[in-house]
């Protein structure tokens, strides 16, 4: 099976980028009516159709739900890039569909996927909401679990760019998917139903390693009664947690969503193959636990002017996302300077020894700014990046 091949024919043109809505996939549904079943599973805060899809007429169900998070994109561009993978006439995708039933929310927050926010409507992060089911959305989720009744559940997300996985002789790689089996109890124990999606995910790291080798991480593990992974499995549901994150260069997460759809496809062939029963626990746990330790530009040795003495320093920016007609910006700020824990930069710059000076007149950096400044002599530094 050729992942790289499967993923060009049949990714799905239509999604591009990090702003996601109901708007940009209904004509993606519309054309997987006549594929898949295609329904209204409830709706949000503000009345929009959370919407579902049923593919697959086998006797493993798997519930997949994305977009918790409305800011989180990657993981539903993947899932489409899945669906029109499935509505082929590939062998494989005949055979996947014949092994399992897919209960799909591609945008469980429509509200926070409008307003580009984590949030709902009511301001209120749905994976920290499985307790207490406060709010609308919450509660479609989990009526589409009870009345599903899945063998596995697929959590998807995205994550920041300042997580990256370090190793003991190179400087770290970025994280560019991750993976969680949640705990079941606070003692974070291992029982049958963690175990399948402890052995689920080792085999998608396996694949994936040999496309993005020490890119793939592992989230922390604390148990967490009102996050929703935490809460399925200690229902006794294998859930798997999925990370999109940082490829180099790739903001858009037009790469990350391949290396999603690669790790879709290969799981799902791992358990019809059942080449995930024995314990993989070493494997697991031997994944590399994601560590906040990038920025998105590191600056090193700028010559600053701080209290009318000058002073060599090292500062860092950091891309904030922002929503501006329609269309996501990224906008490099100002983050921390000269602090002793400034560890790596997606990008760095040696100002070596230039005197700092901001568009606004500034003579060193400060915290919030936008990150646009020069060096002397003759550097320039527009939203974060020198121009050459």
């Amino acid at each position: 099976m050729n992942l790289e091949q499967l993923f060009e024919k049949y990714k799905c043109e239509q999604l591009y980028g990090r702003y996601i809505t109901n708007t940009h996939i209904e004509p993606s549904l519309n054309q997987l009516k006549p594929f898949f079943e295609i329904d209204i599973a409830g709706y949000s805060v503000l009345e929009k159709p959370i919407y579902s899809i049923k593919a697959g007429t086998g006797k493993n169900r798997i519930l997949i739900w994305s977009q918790m998070h409305g800011n989180e994109s990657t993981t539903t561009k993947a899932i489409f890039d899945m669906l029109n993978f499935l509505k082929s006439d590939e062998e494989i995708a005949y055979k996947i569909k014949s092994e399992f039933t897919f209960y799909i929310l591609p945008i469980v927050n429509p509200d926070g996927a409008a307003n580009y926010t984590r949030e709902n409507a009511n301001k209120t992060d749905l994976n920290r909401d499985a307790a207490n089911l406060s709010e609308p959305e919450s509660k479609v989720l989990r009526e589409s679990f009870n009345s599903f009744k899945p063998h596995y559940c697929y959590n998807m997300h995205d994550q920041r760019t300042i997580f990256g996985l370090l190793s003991d002789n190179d400087r770290p790689k970025p994280a560019t998917v991750s993976f969680l089996a949640p705990a079941y109890n606070v003692e974070r124990s291992v029982n049958s139903c963690r175990q399948k999606a402890i052995n689920l995910i080792v085999a998608m790291n396996t694949t994936l390693q040999n496309y993005i080798p020490g890119q793939v991480g592992r989230f922390d593990d604390s148990y967490n009664q009102n996050c929703v992974g935490d809460s399925f499995q200690s229902l006794g549901v294998p859930t798997i947690l999925f990370e999109a994150g940082h490829y180099d260069n790739d903001y858009e997460r037009e790469e990350t969503r391949k290396f999603i759809f690669y790790s879709l496809i290969d799981g799902f062939t791992a358990i019809y193959e059942n080449v995930i029963v024995v314990s993989k626990n070493d494997e697991y746990f031997n994944i590399p636990q994601n560590k906040a330790v990038f920025y998105d530009f590191l600056y090193k040795n700028a010559n600053i002017n701080y209290e009318s003495k000058e002073k060599i320093a090292i500062f860092a920016s950091q891309y904030k996302e922002v929503l501006i007609d329609n269309s996501v910006t990224f906008s490099a700020i100002i983050k921390e300077i000269n602090n002793e824990e400034l560890y790596y930069g997606h990008k760095e710059y040696d100002l070596k020894g230039g005197v700092f000076s901001g568009n606004d007149g500034s003579s060193k950096p400060e915290e919030g700014m936008p990150a646009d400044f020069t060096v002397a002599p003759g550097r320039q530094f527009i939203n974060g990046t020198e121009v050459i």
